[in-house]
């Protein structure tokens, strides 16, 4: 049976470093055994179907093989439609009245609990705030994410000690569940 995919790359074509170019990746990925290979921007976002593997083995091959053809690491998440689709639709703030710099998810390797953000004073934030998903944390920064001061609280390493996180504004999530749909699954 074959299962559509999207591969999370964390941290790729940002500032210069690490760059992996679309098309090379898509190369590596057919090279693989992966079908239907399409990316989505320069950020980092490839769907692809395969009948092996599952999430996590998928990410690890992948991460592997970016490594030897690339010469360095690269955090992989890999989810299926099914879970993109749920995440999207359990979000808890009004996506659709919202623009989509101000929406983000957080997709986490593995799952996080509220203890881990428990010293975070969400008082303090506001009128930015954020909620967990299952291995997602959703956040809504009214002025985008490159002003928001909890963005920038979220992604201190202690805080993701542990998990590989990687976030994605509304339009890519939106973007990465209709591209996981049209190839069937």
């Amino acid at each position: 049976m074959t299962t559509t995919y999207a591969a999370l790359l964390r941290g790729i074509n940002v500032g210069g470093a690490k760059k992996v170019p679309m098309a090379d990746l898509r190369t590596l990925m057919e090279g693989l055994g992966h079908d239907g290979v399409r990316t989505y921007l320069q950020s980092g976002q490839a769907v692809f179907a395969s009948g092996h593997g599952d999430e996590e083995s998928l990410a690890a091959e992948l991460t592997g093989a970016i490594e030897k053809r690339f010469g360095f690491a690269v955090d992989v998440i890999v989810r299926d439609h099914a879970y993109l689709k749920a995440i999207a639709d359990a979000c808890p703030f009004p996506a659709a009245e919202l623009e989509a710099k101000q929406l983000h998810v957080t997709y986490f390797s593995a799952p996080v609990d509220a203890e881990r953000f428990a010293e975070i004073d969400r008082a303090a934030y506001l009128p930015e705030e954020f909620r967990l998903g299952d291995r997602a944390l959703y956040l809504y920064a009214p002025n985008g994410l490159g002003r928001s001061k909890l963005a920038e609280h979220l992604s201190k390493p202690r805080l993701n000690k542990g998990v590989i996180a990687t976030s994605r504004n509304w339009n890519t999530v939106v973007k990465l569940v209709e591209m996981t749909a049209s190839s069937g699954g």
